[in-house]
């Protein structure tokens, strides 16, 4: 009889013992220590101490027991040992007289101390060194640290330390400063995913790779803890790993639903989002998670809108492509910062869910532009010393959202920014309809551009355009000096193809380089936000009731902390 790992009859070894490496070569994600190491060894320069640092999991305890057998190998002080000489398979079975292993969390005395470098005067008994690995060191007392400075200073010629901790601030700077540090870096995700799918595939487990990269962002870093969570998993799903399967196990919420929730936020639907929550609760999700799962793919969706090389490409891209298209800058750093927040204040609602669906509805809230077009802005009342400059300061002031909207809904703040804006009787005019450029430069290119379903850097290109000309099928648009690095082929492409779906397939675009642009729609989005700030100021600055505190009270006002209100 046998099983996933062999007979039966011999106990199955744990894959996080099983597949610990044995050399150099086998350590992943820790090259920088890898290769100072080699050298030091290859060329001699070998010191008496060595801290290892880093978080649980990362190698620290399997990089020293690799150390300890370059340092004894048969075949000599050697950067790859050779593995089957009795040092080195002693070391690998824990049974070799001349390395000691202590756990400082179990002794801290100072007695345990002084018995371990008592016996460090002594020749090694088979070895070429004596080597001490001390885990956890920074649990030692102050007395013990005391009593090893000497040591650690001037160790007979004989002795190796190598201490291992993850929490090197607790070490007395006496006992860094004898040491070489090393600092062990955190897994990325990919790495640990990558490591896990050659694992499996040398156990004959099936794996999808979506399970995989649920296990990886799970263990935060940590291999040792990759591949526990992957036994559990392989124990979970019966001998496969599934994504389904694990995301039941870790209670993690599944990409496709953080999707629906963005999706339900950029429609600002209430109704659907509340039902994805039920489903969420339903499905028995942990709300913490599903908060800190929703912030990581809210850091992606930034990184895709402001680096999108920094991006790696996954399997759900086309659905990160149509959420980047829904969402501003803006918004998904307001929708990033909500999420860490209701995460903070979970364990201070009611319950998870209704913590949950609050944070939800924070977001839906205080997104820009939530207001639905059909629905009437709310009155805000105000005290009637203070009623005009309050009313000056609510002014909406976005831009409309197509060319034939009312003038109604045209802010103040644009014509302080010196914005055209079509007279109150004026027929409304078609997008991309041939007149003087000077006319048609501002409002119908903006609201072309917030039309566009783009994403990314072809978003940003379009932003930064200026509409110099449009007759009939051509259009040509400008971009300024300080802006042309955006002119990579891929994104025009995305740009013309984006108008041509709107516009129709015969549309002929021209993008060029030419003068700094002054009415794109970035610059025309600046203006205006300069513009709305400036009346805010105003507007509070000359409020009777702030001056008399002013003056009242030798006050200041911070125009820095003013921030306009928009209904």
């Amino acid at each position: 009889m046998t099983d996933l790992f062999g007979d039966s009859a011999a106990p199955a070894l744990a894959l996080a013992r099983k597949w610990r490496p044995r050399a150099f070569a086998d350590l992943k994600g820790q090259e920088h220590v890898v290769q100072a190491l080699s050298n030091a060894l290859t060329q001699g320069r070998l010191h008496h101490a060595y801290l290892l640092t880093g978080t649980r999991g990362v190698g620290k305890t399997t990089l020293a027991r690799i150390l300890a057998k370059c340092l004894n190998c048969e075949t000599g002080v050697t950067n790859a040992p050779c593995g089957v000489c009795s040092s080195c398979t002693q070391i690998d079975a824990g049974r070799f007289v001349d390395l000691l292993e202590l756990d400082a969390a179990s002794n801290t005395g100072v007695d345990n101390m002084r018995e371990v470098l008592d016996n460090a005067q002594y020749a090694p008994t088979v070895g070429r060194y004596k080597v001490y690995i001390i885990d956890e060191v920074h649990m030692l007392s102050k007395p013990a640290f005391n009593s090893m400075l000497k040591t650690l200073e001037e160790p007979p010629a004989h002795v190796k330390f190598i201490l291992a901790t993850t929490d090197p601030q607790k070490i007395p700077v006496t006992v860094l400063s004898r040491c070489l540090q090393f600092n062990l870096k955190p897994m990325p995700p990919a790495l640990v995913a990558q490591h896990l799918g050659e694992v499996l595939a040398q156990e004959n487990v099936v794996a999808e790779p979506a399970a995989l990269s649920l296990l990886a962002r799970a263990a935060a870093g940590s291999m040792r803890d990759a591949l526990s969570l992957t036994d559990q998993a392989i124990a979970y799903g019966g001998g496969t790993v599934e994504a389904v399967a694990v995301e039941a196990m870790l209670g993690t919420v599944r990409r496709d639903y953080l999707f629906d929730l963005l999706d339900a936020l950029a429609a600002q639907d209430g109704d659907m989002l509340l039902d994805h929550a039920r489903q969420l609760a339903e499905r028995g999700i942990a709300f913490d998670a599903a908060l800190q799962d929703l912030g990581t793919l809210l850091t992606q969706l930034a990184l895709m809108l402001h680096a999108p090389n920094a991006v790696e490409t996954t399997a759900d891209a086309e659905r990160m492509q149509g959420a980047a298209a829904q969402l501003d800058v803006e918004t998904v750093q307001l929708y990033y910062q909500i999420a860490l927040n209701g995460r903070r204040d979970l364990p201070y609602a009611p319950d998870e869910f209704s913590g949950f669906c609050m944070t939800l509805l924070r977001m839906l809230a205080f997104a820009s532009g939530s207001a639905p077009a059909d629905r009437p802005a709310p009155v805000r009342a105000a005290p009637a010393s203070r009623a005009e400059p309050a009313q000056r300061t609510a002014a909406p002031v976005s831009p409309p959202a197509t060319p034939q909207a009312s003038p109604a809904h045209v802010p103040a703040a644009a014509a302080a920014a010196g914005i055209a804006t079509p007279a109150p009787d004026a027929p409304a005019a078609p997008a991309l309809v041939a007149r003087e450029p000077a006319s048609c430069a501002a409002w119908d290119w903006l609201a072309v551009v917030a039309a566009l379903r783009l994403g990314g850097m072809a978003k940003m290109l379009a932003d930064h355009c200026e509409l110099v000309s449009q007759a009939d099928d051509a259009v040509t648009l400008r971009v300024g000096e300080a802006h042309k690095h955006l002119l990579d082929r891929a994104y025009q492409d995305k740009l013309i193809a984006a108008l041509r779906d709107k516009y129709g397939a015969t549309l002929s675009v021209t993008i060029e380089i030419g003068a700094a642009a002054e009415q794109t729609p970035q610059q025309v989005r600046t203006r205006i936000k300069d513009a709305r700030q400036a009346e805010a100021v105003a507007a509070i600055e000359s409020d009777p009731f702030v001056r008399e505190l002013v003056d009242q009270f030798g006050g200041q006002i911070d125009a820095s902390s003013i921030q306009p209100l928009v209904s």
